[in-house]
């Protein structure tokens, strides 16, 4: 591995480089003879779908309709693989599990899956993950039908959503300089051979409103060209104090099947939010290496003034060309590029006395940060037998820009403020200009994937990838990382697996809240070994057993700034369920057992210490029943558990372990000729108080209790 930096107060040596984004020609320029060549053969020659190992057809796959599992995952080099052929731990949120949820946000989908909690931030604005105690980066985790890497700064809407893929730990052999939290993939809906007209509202106790609109068609002869529109408008109010906004979506799906061996997608998203932020509450000062933390106050407080808004917008693309060559051989062609604004008004409450509550929200000013991926991707795959012996072949590169403009430093605002009896903040406005702080970071990589078929029992998985990573702070690295994996299949319905991967990621960026704020840390290397057993049980009921070991260089905030420390290990076991039990009884079922621990610091007291808000026990389950004495009603109940979590990497205190019920039902009919659904659902049924978040020296409030009605209409 070669790093290389060229500032002085890392531990690299020195040396000059610049970070410029071009589309390689040469990828470009195969990528235009493919294309020509694949035209020509398509009017010559039908490929035979029935061929053995033939990749004539293209074909879209998604869960089984109305199911809690689904056949395929899109993601990394696994796409369109069934789960019981992919040697990591996955988790599929499908549509119909969304629906029965009546869930909107990431965390509401996500919460289905082992080991995830927020971090930092409690959601109020968008949702900011860890998985399995790692944090997911909001610039490269965060992928678009399996490709584009978009950012997670503002909510990702669901509504145009077919699912939500997380494929757990290192990922980096397809996705780069990655961390091994997971990838969290969107599928985006698509036209499909019914058409599809429906409108959706839905209202909270609380006065939020929204009307949701969804047309999907096929169009042209042999309905080559499919069309899938979403819009959305709506109020938002999550019933904290001072609190309002709205948001907004609209999204088009095209596809175009130009041949029998070409066709064409072509994705665009435009969505946004405004919305008041709440604020965030800072750590006390530890007193003896103890934190005493201050008592919840509620879970509808906000100590911020409506007027501090967080308004940001995402401008996503996505165009990707399959082209089978032949019977063997087909390639994906990909161009994406994801945009966000934002501009917010961020506050952090510090308690100087906890006796009487008096304390100061400080406001920080943050205009006009902007953030741009721009990300191409050209791969060819195929099948070469070797005698009874077949390999799968992936050969691809990748080309990744990521920009950056932070916009801070902006004029502080401070605020005598009262933990227990707030007081209005009166609205102040901009005061002094936002300093500028642009970053590029520029991650290309050749790779190369193998699946070796042996026999109907045995596979074997390989992969390289040469990555070459560069950042306009000064650091460089340019590494060969490994993946090989096994897998024995007992039979069809069976997979045992045992993989081992190693790869690059980027340690991390300052906080807004500490000195060094925006600044981007060197790359670094981690390390994961997972053994699993996989299978499909009953009508389709997926369940999946892991154990887990992880490596990664730690961080550490020192001086209130964001350093590389020392190292990490995360081992554990997984547990994972869904689907369906029998015609009654879905459910979608998760636990995680963790022994998370830094085992190397420059900061003696964190040695031994489970890194901050990282849970050793998180487990949920949610179930549907539908009732066959009521035909079209379903009920259904959830329960979400989140063991504590250190508040930092001292283990100075921690937020006690947590767990909500929600409480659910619809109802399927017809309402004057028309297909109509029903339903309500209740999230925190017990109104649970609870902090939902630590981490960068926050602490945060869980939502209270909340109540959703909605209707469904298809034409």
């Amino acid at each position: 591995m070669q790093l290389q930096s060229q500032n002085p107060s890392a531990s690299f040596p020195s040396s000059s480089s610049s970070s410029r984004f071009c589309f390689s020609l040469a990828p470009l320029a195969a990528a235009i003879a493919l294309l020509g060549a694949a035209s020509a053969h398509a009017q010559s020659t039908s490929p035979d779908p029935a061929s053995a190992g033939s990749l004539g057809t293209v074909t879209v796959s998604s869960e089984r309709q109305g199911s809690f599992t689904s056949n395929t995952v899109q993601v990394g080099t696994f796409r369109d693989q069934s789960p019981l052929d992919v040697p990591l731990t996955t988790n599929v949120i499908t549509r119909e599990v969304l629906d029965a949820q009546g869930t909107r946000s990431l965390y509401g989908a996500l919460r289905n899956t082992a080991g995830v909690t927020r971090s930092q931030l409690n959601g109020s604005t968008y949702d900011n993950i860890a998985i399995r105690g790692i944090l997911v980066e909001n610039r490269g985790n965060h992928r678009l039908n399996g490709s584009l890497p978009i950012i997670n700064l503002v909510d990702v809407p669901l509504e145009n959503k077919e699912r939500v893929e997380v494929l757990k730990g290192a990922s980096s052999l397809y996705y780069g300089f990655v961390p091994p939290s997971g990838i969290v993939n969107y599928v985006t809906k698509r036209a499909g051979a019914t058409p599809v007209t429906s409108i959706a509202t839905s209202v909270n106790q609380y006065g939020a409103a929204d009307v949701h609109l969804d047309i999907g068609r096929r169009f042209g002869p042999d309905n080559a060209v499919g069309l899938r529109v979403n819009a959305v408008k709506g109020r938002e109010d999550i019933g904290i104090d001072n609190f309002a906004g709205n948001r907004e979506l609209l999204s088009a799906a095209i596809d175009y099947k130009l041949s029998s061996a070409v066709s064409f997608k072509l994705d665009i998203e435009h969505y946004k939010k405004d919305v008041s932020e709440q604020a965030g509450i800072t750590l006390p000062t530890a007193v003896g290496g103890v934190i005493t933390l201050p008592r919840l106050t509620g879970n509808k407080v906000n100590l911020a003034g409506e007027w501090q808004r967080y308004v940001a917008d995402a401008n996503n693309i996505l165009a990707r060309a399959d082209v089978a060559i032949n019977d063997n051989w087909s390639a994906i062609f990909e161009l994406g590029q994801a945009k966000n604004t934002r501009s917010r008004r961020f506050s952090q409450f510090t308690l100087n006395n906890a006796v009487t509550g008096a304390g100061n929200l400080a406001v920080s000013q943050q205009d006009g940060q902007e953030y741009e991926n721009n990300n191409l991707r050209v791969e060819l795959g195929g099948r070469v037998m070797t005698g009874s012996i077949a390999n799968e072949l992936s050969i691809g590169y990748t080309e990744n820009e990521r920009k950056q403009e932070s916009r801070l430093g902006g004029t502080t605002l401070n605020f005598a403020q009262n933990y227990y009896n707030p007081v209005p903040i009166p609205f102040t406005p901009r005061i002094g200009p936002n300093g500028s702080a642009p970053t590029t970071i520029t991650d290309k990589g050749f790779y190369v994937f193998d699946r070796i078929v042996l026999s109907e029992q045995w596979q074997i998985m390989g992969g390289l990838r040469q990555s070459d990573y560069k950042t306009t702070a000064g650091f460089a690295a340019k590494k060969t990382s490994p993946s090989v994996s096994a897998m024995f299949k007992p039979n069809e319905k069976t997979s045992v697996y045992a993989s081992y991967i190693e790869g690059l990621e980027e340690s991390g960026t300052a906080s807004a809240n500490l000195a060094n704020a925006g600044e981007v840390l060197p790359p670094v290397l981690n390390k994961q070994i997972e053994v699993g057993v996989k299978a499909e049980v009953a009508q389709g009921l997926l369940l999946q057993v892991a154990y887990f070991d992880i490596k990664r260089p730690s961080t550490a905030t020192v001086a209130n700034r964001l350093i590389l420390a020392g190292e990490a290990t995360y081992k554990g076991l997984e547990f994972a369920a869904s689907g369906e039990i029998n015609k009654q009884w879905s459910v979608v079922a998760s636990a995680l057992l963790m022994d998370p621990k830094i085992v190397k610091s420059s900061v003696a007291a964190e040695v031994g210490k489970t890194p901050e808000n990282a849970p050793k026990v998180t487990y949920s389950v949610f179930g549907e029943y539908r009732v066959a004495e009521v035909p079209g009603l379903a009920l259904n109940a959830g329960w979400y558990f989140t063991g504590k979590r250190p508040v930092n990497n001292a283990n100075q205190a921690y937020i006690d372990g947590a767990g909500t019920l929600s409480l659910g039902a619809r109802y399927r009919t017809k309402l004057f000729g028309t297909n109509a659904t029903l339903q309500a659902n209740l999230d925190n049924a017990t109104d649970k108080v609870y902090w939902s978040t630590a981490g960068n020296g926050l602490l945060g409030v869980g939502a209270p209790r909340t109540l959703r009605l909605a209707a469904k209409f298809d034409f």
